[in-house]
């Protein structure tokens, strides 16, 4: 789908903090979207967003009102990705020149038209409209194309081990 046509099925806006539906789909979708040794605990992830509700995209379908998916981070002046953004919300400096990417999240039915990179697009332009300068974010080996494909830069092997797994690190200059 053209970006076009994901905005005119799908609203791009910040999740609304004070409505526990939306926190509610977003901690569904990342259920659905991690195993659960990946995934982020819903304590975790109502934290974030109350800690950085302005760092929470979400797709909002226009016809049903759902939550087809969403991006998230926390921001910081620390350049390397540590496992400690994804749980704990205090690391978030909201004047933080980084964005710490924590979840790329699209329900399955609407993955495939793009969704993941418009949200990826939308994003950036609006960190870079706050001041911020770099995303980074950690991915598996599988996904490391579809990431360089939106912009960003394989740095190596992350020092992260969430989850208990190995990550890459990538970045992507604003």
């Amino acid at each position: 789908m053209s970006a076009q046509d994901l905005h005119e099925e799908f609203e791009f806006r910040g999740i609304d903090p004070a409505d526990p539906g939306e926190a509610d789909e977003a901690v569904e979708i990342e259920q659905i979207c991690f195993p659960p040794h990946e995934a982020c605990s819903e304590k975790d992830m109502k934290s974030r967003i109350k800690a950085a509700p302005e760092l929470f995209l979400a797709a909002i379908h226009r016809k049903t009102g759902r939550m087809a998916g969403f991006l998230t981070g926390i921001a910081t002046d620390e350049r390397a990705f540590r496992d400690v953004f994804f749980t704990d919300a205090g690391t978030h400096k909201p004047e933080g020149k980084n964005i710490m990417l924590l979840g790329l999240d699209v329900r399955p039915e609407y993955r495939g038209r793009g969704l993941g990179r418009e949200l990826m697009s939308v994003y950036s332009i609006m960190a870079r409209a706050r001041g911020k300068q770099r995303l980074v974010l950690t991915c598996s080996d599988d996904k490391v194309g579809m990431y360089t494909g939106f912009g960003f830069l394989d740095l190596g092997i992350s020092a992260s081990e969430w989850g208990g797994e190995s990550w890459h690190e990538m970045e992507k200059k604003l």
